[in-house]
């Protein structure tokens, strides 16, 4: 529908409030200014990475107490990630239209209302429902954050504040980890605590983003192209869909796999048609001219298969494979997010001091290459220390990589269309880690079948449709708890030896973009520029 909308991220979308000329854009922030304004918004980024990081030791004993299979497992990630990629987009797109303000925290209070859910959930079956919802209010925290900072930071001083963003993605990341084991060993708490604790610090951003967060006002006529959003989420959901069965359901090579694949890629066919005629697209194809935008896009999406495909799977390596307990798996996954804090916000500071930015890109995606192959080595021996110094590698690659990515392409479109670029290049990568958390899963469950037919016919615990069921280790017999650990040591491994040539690709997608000048106006300052010379 066409309306004329007035909005202000200081006030609801209801009510008609004064409009901002466009040749008289808002004073410059002060830093402490922005600081106040980015508080709420960080306390809802930590929030989105809590939720999903306080959950990953978890995944073990839920799967194991609600009956799951590997299919199961990686479903309760797939769903969240589906939904999170499908809506970003959207998210976007509304983020250029109406007011950020409001949108930020709908999607926080969607992402409560999930968390409750999956928290009292009874079956799998409502769990994976619950991780929809979730997935939705998490594509709009990963799309609006992004957007807000872009609208007030010039892309010159935005390294610094990427940095503080890269410190509380590290500082979720870590706790996340260690607070879901503490929970699921304590048992007077148990695993359902790992949803329920984000639920307060959601409703504290919430109100935080009320007092603290304050952008102009702005007056258009806006059509939503629901249609192609429509098109492109059941495009993208039929091949994560398959990709996820595959290799499980059915063959790669199958009847199956030809109908999914073809409805998706004629799905989206359709949905570069109709987002070609449309005057409001849910992604402006014409941004994919802008040749930054385009490889930035590319290795976005081989850093989301390499790294969510792989490292998704690393909580279940250490607790099935190396026998931990879940919170000596949070403990585990130190070094991996240590690594990334830290280059994160070194790279970051660097940025914003020097304005150069393309041996980060470049050098980030050859360490995260590297990271990937040290660990397709690794097996059901491997010592702690080994795998410490093969997961460093891996973060500090990602964290020099993965931020400054959206950073180039936002520094290299016109202003009107930050909002698209941004939540295009967040939707590719979300589409990335849901393809690769969906296929290597898919070739991590089938692998652990044929292995366990192998070595242990028939498959310990039963199986269901030919699936072999997580395990419970506290139920086997130590001969048949070394087989187990051994094939799953054997099958984690063989994920990141595919992901590491597909993160080999990403070197050469970054090596082909153009280092430009960062700008030095913020997002709200150029938009203003080009308004008023039009």
């Amino acid at each position: 529908m066409t309306a004329a909308i007035s909005t202000t991220d200081n006030s609801a979308l209801g009510g008609d409030p004064p409009p901002v000329e466009p040749d008289a854009p808002a004073a410059r922030m002060t830093p402490k200014e922005v600081m106040q304004a980015l508080s709420g918004l960080m306390l809802g980024m930590f929030v989105s990475i809590l939720a999903s990081t306080v959950v990953s030791n978890a995944l073990p004993r839920i799967i194991a107490d609600l009956q799951g299979t590997q299919s199961v497992y990686t479903w309760i990630v797939t769903t969240e990630l589906l939904a999170m990629t499908a809506t970003v987009p959207l998210w976007g797109k509304m983020a250029d239209l109406y007011s950020k303000k409001l949108l930020i925290q709908l999607s926080l209070g969607l992402f409560a209302t999930g968390s409750i859910i999956a928290g009292l959930t009874p079956n799998v079956e409502i769990l994976i429902a619950s991780r929809v919802v979730q997935g939705v209010g998490a594509g709009g925290m990963t799309a609006l954050a992004m957007i807000v900072m872009a609208a007030m930071i010039p892309p010159r001083e935005l390294g610094r504040y990427s940095g503080i963003f890269g410190a509380v993605f590290g500082v979720g990341t870590i706790a996340g980890p260690l607070i879901g084991g503490v929970l699921v060993d304590t048992s007077w708490l148990g695993w359902r605590w790992c949803f329920f604790i984000g639920v307060p610090f959601t409703l504290l951003s919430i109100l935080l983003l009320q007092r603290t967060l304050h952008l102009p006002t702005v007056r258009r006529e806006v059509k939503i192209d629901w249609l192609g959003a429509l098109l492109i989420t059941t495009g993208v959901s039929t091949l994560l869909v398959w990709s996820t069965l595959a290799g499980n359901k059915f063959a790669w090579l199958s009847g199956w796999t030809f109908a999914l694949v073809a409805a998706g890629v004629i799905i989206l066919a359709v949905a570069v048609f109709v987002e070609a005629r449309v005057p409001e697209p849910i992604i402006p194809l014409d941004i994919f001219r802008n040749r930054t935008v385009s490889l930035a896009t590319v290795a976005s999406v081989l850093v989301g298969v390499a790294m969510f495909g792989g490292t998704v799977f690393l909580s279940q390596y250490f607790q099935v494979s190396l026998g931990k307990s879940p919170t000596a798996a949070g403990l585990m996954s130190l070094p991996l997010i240590f690594g990334l804090l830290i280059s994160s916000t070194v790279a970051g500071g660097l940025i914003t001091k020097y304005g150069k930015w393309k041996i980060y890109l470049v050098s980030g995606a050859i360490v995260m290459t590297v990271g990937m192959v040290l660990l397709g080595t690794i097996d059901a021996t491997t010592s702690v220390l080994v795998l410490s110094v093969y997961m460093a590698v891996l973060g500090v690659g990602v964290g020099m990589l993965m931020q400054n990515l959206v950073l180039a392409a936002q520094n290299d479109v016109p202003a009107h269309e930050l909002g698209a670029a941004t939540s295009a290049m967040t939707f590719f990568r979300s589409m990335g880690g849901a393809i690769g958390v969906s296929a290597l899963g898919a070739v991590l469950a089938n692998r652990v079948t044929t292995l366990v037919a192998e070595k242990l016919p028939p498959a310990p615990g039963g199986s269901s449709g030919g699936v072999a069921k997580v395990p419970d280790l506290k139920t086997l017999p130590p001969e048949v708890l070394r087989i187990i650990q051994d094939i799953y040591g054997t099958a984690t491994a063989d994920l990141f030896l595919i992901g590491a040539p597909i993160a080999a690709l990403a070197v050469i997608a970054v090596l082909f973009i153009k280092e430009k000048p960062l700008s030095t106006l913020s997002g709200d300052e150029r938009l203003a520029k080009e308004q008023a010379s039009s």
